[in-house]
């Protein structure tokens, strides 16, 4: 897919709050690990009084709703993303938060000063974007010397490629885009940050209603060849593979913290 088809499609996919909604109401109901994949990222974060924060991709801003004390400790707060719609849903996500500010901003090309922040968090979005050489450029330059870079994804070995499998008599092929994972990012962060670690998320899905799992797959960008399937088909399928009356997921999160 070209750059410009790629934007199209983010653009599409991201234009509103529900395809995201739907997405992460799964893991709110029937994730195993009670922590919480947004709580368990926060807790990774470096807090230090005065400290300045962006954002890029911040979604729904839902994540940053039970992190006061980190807020409280920071002297500026920037949540961006590349919607309007989003940026939109997150200012009504955080009102409790007046003072955080918000923009619409391209992560190939931050408009803000060289060395301008403390922490820099782009989580699960780096790959959706076209020129990730190009955006740990700009992430490297407006971080300050001693800043912390974190970038949350998912692995190769989780619930794309799990309903992958149990489709595949359907035709139905593993299309996850695997630009930047848990096995293939500390090589790309190493090329800008002389320090990279990795962190792993234990969880999985514990489903037992599959109608849901079935509302997440509509919701998706990507897997057309099981979107295209009827309804009633995956249906058959996910209730064949439950267990007294669950069906368990893989998961496969974590995240790099870069410095």
């Amino acid at each position: 897919m070209s750059a410009l088809n790629h934007e199209t499609a983010v653009k599409t996919q991201y234009a509103s709050s529900a395809n995201l909604s739907t997405r992460m109401s799964i893991h709110a109901k029937y994730s195993t690990n009670q922590q919480g994949f947004g709580n368990w990222i926060a807790a990774h974060y470096p807090v230090s009084k005065g400290m300045s924060v962006l954002e890029l991709g911040c979604g729904t801003g839902a994540s940053w709703l039970n992190q006061r004390e980190i807020i409280d400790a920071c002297s500026r707060i920037i949540l961006t993303d590349f919607s309007e719609g989003m940026l939109a849903k997150a200012k009504e996500t955080l009102q409790p938060y007046p003072h955080i500010e918000y923009a619409v901003v391209d992560i190939q090309h931050i408009p803000y000063s060289d060395q301008s922040f403390d922490l820099i968090i782009a989580n699960m979005m780096l790959y959706h974007v076209p020129d990730i050489a190009k955006a740990l450029s700009e992430v490297r330059r407006v971080l300050r010397k001693g800043g912390t870079f974190c970038c949350a994804t998912y692995g190769e070995n989780g619930i794309m490629e799990y309903l992958a499998g149990l489709f595949r008599e359907y035709g139905v092929t593993e299309e996850a885009n695997h630009t930047f994972t848990l096995q293939n990012g500390r090589k790309q962060l190493q090329a800008f940050f002389s320090a990279v670690e990795r962190y792993d998320y234990e969880d999985s899905l514990e489903v037992t209603d599959v109608n849901d799992l079935v509302d997440y797959i509509a919701s998706l960008a990507g897997m057309s060849s099981l979107r295209a399937l009827p309804r009633e088909t995956i249906l058959k399928v996910l209730n064949a593979a439950s267990v007294d009356g669950v069906l368990k997921v893989p998961k496969e999160y974590g995240l790099f913290l870069s410095r």
